[in-house]
């Protein structure tokens, strides 16, 4: 009932009204929080008006939220100049969430009013609440990461070293690619959910496709062993490229996260049957018996898993490997550990045929 109450009133108004009620607090408060806290609370703004409205007014009020953190919070004030390389970092790095957060927060709820059975309602709900759980860590702890650097480098500029400071640079940049990965798994499932996943095919090296999955996890393997020795030779197979990369990606990233320290970390590929196969495999901990059918769903956790972890990496495996008309499967290796099996149909080519095309 409220809910229907608030959309028959003028949702800009009522969006205007929750900015300006924001940024006076903000500006009685400023000297207490700062103006990282001020976007804080711009973001529960858009967040409330986002399960409130519809998608333009939400949009708007994102949109105004970043204008007004620049032109009343951000130095030099009342100005949508921005001197300071950290605080143009501060001020994108808001807008993206802002958006980001209001277009998921929108789709959400409106995924929610269109749910007419009741034990499907409570499913969703539940759904709902773990999503949002999991964005909260998930993007709070990386945002917190940059805020503390930036914060750290601008009130100690003149008493940090040079080694200081990049310590701090690479913090931040760790921080941003962890967002980024958290930003490309919520769209990857968005695209999966809307159903628009279209395969762009080409000649692909796999080994090549590999070693770029292991490079873009080097910041994360300092506990553990990734282990891969490519076949010579190996012919170069049909498929799209951007998609195997993702899905070698959460396979790989999931087992980064989810085993004991010290965990090697096994990838093989080879090609059977005009097939692509592809193992990743560790000797952890495994799975429980009872979740390894249930491994694969949207927004599924271990109950010892990490918190905040999405819970989406292994179902957007599943559905990039659908895509390709493949098959994805998980069992618990005999000696320990977990092993997971994608096989993806492929034409082949041998390199030197295809350096005589």
């Amino acid at each position: 009932m409220p809910l229907t109450i608030y959309k028959r009133s003028n949702p800009y108004l009522i969006s205007g009204l929750l900015i300006v009620a924001a940024t006076l607090i903000s500006q009685v408060s400023i000297h207490h929080i700062g103006y990282q806290g001020v976007a804080l609370i711009y973001l529960l703004v858009v967040s409330i008006s986002a399960m409130l409205f519809d998608i333009w007014p939400v949009l708007i009020t994102a949109l105004s939220s970043a204008v007004l953190l620049n032109f009343c919070f951000i130095t030099p004030l009342y100005t949508f100049k921005i001197v300071s390389t950290e605080d143009v970092l501060m001020f994108f790095m808001y807008l993206i969430l802002a958006l980001v957060n209001a277009v998921l927060t929108y789709k959400i709820r409106d995924y929610n009013s269109k749910k007419r059975d009741e034990e499907e309602k409570t499913k969703t709900i539940n759904l709902y609440n773990i999503l949002l759980n999991s964005l909260s860590h998930e993007l709070r702890t990386p945002i917190a990461t940059i805020i503390g650097s930036i914060d750290t480098i601008q009130d100690q500029k003149a008493k940090l070293s040079e080694t200081h400071k990049q310590e701090l640079y690479d913090e931040i940049s760790i921080a941003g690619s962890r967002l980024n990965r958290q930003v490309e798994n919520l769209l990857n499932m968005s695209r999966l959910e809307a159903g628009i996943l279209k395969p762009s095919f080409d000649w692909f090296d796999v080994n090549e496709l590999i070693f770029n999955v292991l490079k873009q996890n080097q910041e994360h393997v300092a506990n553990h062993q990734l282990v891969f020795t490519p076949q010579k030779n190996l012919d170069l197979v049909w498929t799209d490229g951007g998609f195997l990369e993702t899905i070698l990606q959460n396979l790989v990233y999931n087992a980064l996260q989810h085993t004991p320290k010290q965990t090697t970390i096994l990838i093989e590929a080879r090609l059977k049957d005009q097939s692509l196969k592809i193992s990743v495999s560790d000797n952890g901990n495994g799975f429980p018996k009872a979740s390894i059918p249930v491994a694969f769903d949207k927004f599924y956790k271990l109950n010892n898993q990490a918190t905040g972890s999405t819970g989406l990496g292994l179902s957007i495996a599943k559905g990039f490997t659908e895509a390709l008309a493949g098959t994805i499967s998980l069992e618990n290796k005999k000696t320990g550990g977990a092993l997971f099996n994608v096989c993806i149909p492929s034409k082949t080519l041998a390199l030197k045929d295809f350096e005589h095309e």
